[in-house]
């Protein structure tokens, strides 16, 4: 490499002419920031102006983009330049939007009846413990919309899916609020997420539901085969009736039954001399006939 001398300056001071010590041929270099910062020693100064040669975005459009929420690699992709001088600019603003993400954590949701007591990050972390999902394998970000708000947003892998939920988040001197930007924002805000269906619980098909009253009917006709048979294992019956009584049973049968046959002294008034109801004789119950031996 050659050393060359600077002898002096162009008119109009556009332009350094320096000169060769050895050969004596002369050359000139622009007299513009990116020397004037090298002759400083300014490197920082130095990188931005390269940048600003080499690029079509300035280093503050680059840092709007980042602040957009760009990544780095989009933005040295979009302005051909290389990663590192990207990241000079963008590092400053990449703090910026952490430092935002971590604030919407401590934000509260915003509901029908006002900005709730959990705050963000204690929500989303009783979603995932219910859901069988880890919070620290999650990311959150943070970056700032076309309105200037400032959009908070984490994502996850559920199985082979990744996942994002975005909320606006608003800063004020309480945490923030936050409010839903889409469906899978809501559902990991939903207070009911959790709660069992209705109408799922199994039933046995065997046997009726435990609510609903069993058929009487059937109820009676076996709970009368029931009485029947429970009857006709019962050798003790009730002694024939006395000679009198047939004879005055005949009489009334002989009469067409004007008058109502006489109740037997047992079954008197439905009861008998205690006061205690009577109950049906065995012939009532095997044969369907009054005690009194008419059928």
């Amino acid at each position: 490499m050659r050393e060359l001398s600077v002898i002096g300056l162009e008119p109009g001071g556009s332009h350094v002419v320096c000169a060769d010590s050895e050969t004596g041929e002369r050359f000139r270099i622009p007299a513009d920031d990116k020397l004037r910062a090298a002759s400083r020693g300014d490197i920082a100064r130095f990188g931005q102006i390269e940048i600003e040669t080499e690029s079509q975005l300035r280093p503050r459009e680059i840092q709007a983009r980042i602040r957009a929420g760009a990544t780095v690699e989009q933005v040295a992709e979009e302005a051909a330049v290389s990663l590192k001088r990207v990241e000079r600019f963008a590092h400053p603003v990449l703090l910026e939007r952490a430092r935002a993400a971590s604030m919407a954590q401590g934000g509260h949701p915003i509901r029908e009846n006002g900005p709730t007591v959990e705050t963000l990050a204690e929500i989303v972390a009783m979603a995932f413990r219910a859901r069988g999902h880890e919070l620290d394998d999650a990311d959150w970000d943070a970056w700032r919309d076309e309105d200037g708000h400032w959009v908070a947003q984490l994502q996850w892998q559920a199985g082979r899916t990744r996942n994002a939920a975005h909320w606006r988040y608003q800063p004020d001197s309480h945490g923030g609020t936050i409010t839903s930007l889409d469906a899978a924002a809501k559902d990991l805000l939903d207070p009911d997420f959790g709660r069992p269906l209705r109408g799922l619980a199994p039933l046995a098909l065997d046997a009726p539901p435990a609510d609903e009253p069993e058929d009487t009917d059937d109820l009676d006709l076996e709970s009368r085969s029931a009485t029947a048979d429970e009857a006709a294992e019962i050798v003790d019956v009730d002694p024939e009736p006395a000679p009198e009584q047939a004879d005055d049973d005949r009489v009334n049968d002989a009469e067409g039954d004007e008058h109502p046959p006489r109740q037997a002294p047992q079954h008197q008034g439905s009861k008998d001399k205690r006061g205690k109801p009577h109950l049906p004789s065995w012939d009532d119950v095997l044969l369907g006939v009054r005690s009194s031996g008419r059928g």
